[in-house]
């Protein structure tokens, strides 16, 4: 481990002293401004290609241009986390997030031939497609080296100190993306990005950690790969929390489709847009906060169940919205309820995975949570195009809300489930 007390030392008194553990600023500081770089780029990429096209279908394939690629190289990644030095690793994903990141700040400038052509629309996708690559890393190389700068006792607390981290990133990321937009127009929007992921770069290459010793012998890649898929489709509580987060966020996801309700539902700008993307992280990291305070461990897995049965309802109510702040009332408060899983859901995962196969699981996770994102952006564009607007969203809720009934059926292992039982 890094720098932290014995195993037999006694638990930390709270928060203070994950606070004091430089191990684990550093790592927080790494996530957020690696946050704050790719959550400036997706708002950015959202109002710069509908101001290309005005096709909401045109958005939805952001997410698919940077789902296809992560899932290509998401396993090799975890692979890749698992057998070489992981801030190395994490140092280079944020070299890569840092060229694309020039690259749309060219295409936005006009430094790069490519105008508003429809040229300039698929330089924009293969851009993302890219950063899909680079998106494959950042999440195992985070996992693994949270496991290695706080004690087992520290991780449920830890989680939702990390929760806050994100959150915040995903509240200020967004928020500055549309003011960025508005004011400095997207060019400037991109470069900031770009500062962002520079200086993730040097926060995760400084972390004070040790890492584990490489293996002497490196298991033929193929056979590695699916000893992480074998270990987390043989553990029910793991798989039931990845694939309840995988489909509800699948169906109920409204964040893509955010620009053309702005513009068509509620008609405003895009400092609009950096409000509404913000408003589910400011529920996350309320609700993040109390967590960190209290962290759950009795009846985890229904209250699990409960906020993504939350997280639909919230969402219906967002479609039926025709007011700025019942808009971001309703996301905000399905940012608290998807706060509550998050938390809910990295703690499972931590406690329950082996240290060796962490890249390998958290690999196997962003396939199962991050790609859903993704997708579900993708999903929101066809089911717009097919459905109209606020049909689709109102769909996505009601299916999230299936979603939920199918996972306490089929998954009674995460429904009686207290954290407790993984220590």
């Amino acid at each position: 481990m890094s720098e932290a007390a014995p195993a037999d030392a006694p638990a930390p008194a709270g928060i203070g002293e994950l606070l004091r553990n430089r191990g684990f600023t550093g790592l927080m500081t790494y996530r957020l401004l690696a946050m704050l770089s790719y959550q400036i780029v997706a708002v950015t990429v959202g109002w710069h290609v509908y101001e290309l096209t005005r096709d909401a279908f045109a958005l939805g394939l952001i997410g698919l241009a940077e789902v296809l690629p992560y899932f290509c190289f998401a396993l090799f990644a975890g692979y890749a986390v698992d057998h070489l030095p992981r801030r190395k690793l994490g140092m280079a994903a944020c070299i890569g997030l840092l060229a694309t990141t020039l690259t749309l700040a060219g295409v936005a400038s006009g430094v790069l031939p490519a105008g508003t052509s429809t040229f300039g629309t698929l330089t924009i996708y293969a851009a993302i497609a890219v950063n899909g690559v680079v998106r494959a890393f950042l999440a195992p190389v985070y996992m693994s080296l949270f496991a290695r700068v706080l004690k087992r006792e520290q991780f449920v607390r830890g989680a939702g100190v990390s929760s806050v981290v994100m959150q915040s990133g995903l509240v200020l990321g967004p928020a500055a993306g549309g003011l960025l937009v508005a004011w400095g127009g997207k060019s400037a929007a991109y470069l900031v990005a770009a500062a962002f992921a520079a200086a993730a770069a040097i926060a995760v290459i400084t972390i004070r950690v040790t890492e584990p010793p490489l293996p002497a012998e490196r298991a033929p890649i193929f056979k590695s790969i699916g000893e992480g898929l074998n270990f987390v489709f043989r553990t029910q509580v793991v798989l039931g929390a990845q694939a309840l987060d995988m489909f509800s966020v699948l169906f109920g996801g409204a964040v893509a489709l955010l620009p053309a309700f702005i513009s068509e539902i509620l008609h405003y700008g895009p400092e609009a847009l950096g409000l509404l993307r913000a408003a589910p992280a400011v529920g996350a990291v309320l609700m993040g906060v109390y967590l960190a305070r209290r962290p759950l461990q009795r009846h985890a897995g229904r209250v699990l169940l409960i906020a993504v049965a939350g997280f639909g309802l919230s969402i219906i109510g967002f479609a039926l919205s025709r007011e700025l702040w019942v808009s971001a009332l309703m996301l905000m408060l399905s940012g608290m309820c998807d706060g509550v899983s998050v938390v809910l859901r990295s703690t499972i995962l931590q406690l329950a995975t082996p240290d060796h196969l962490r890249g390998r699981v958290s690999s196997i996770n962003g396939i199962f949570i991050g790609s859903s994102n993704e997708l579900g952006a993708f999903e929101s564009g066809v089911a717009a195009r097919l459905l109209g607007l606020v049909p689709s969203v109102i769909f996505g809720g009601c299916m999230t809300l299936a979603v939920v009934g199918a996972t306490a059926k089929l998954a009674p292992k995460l429904r009686r489930l207290d954290l407790r039982d993984l220590h």
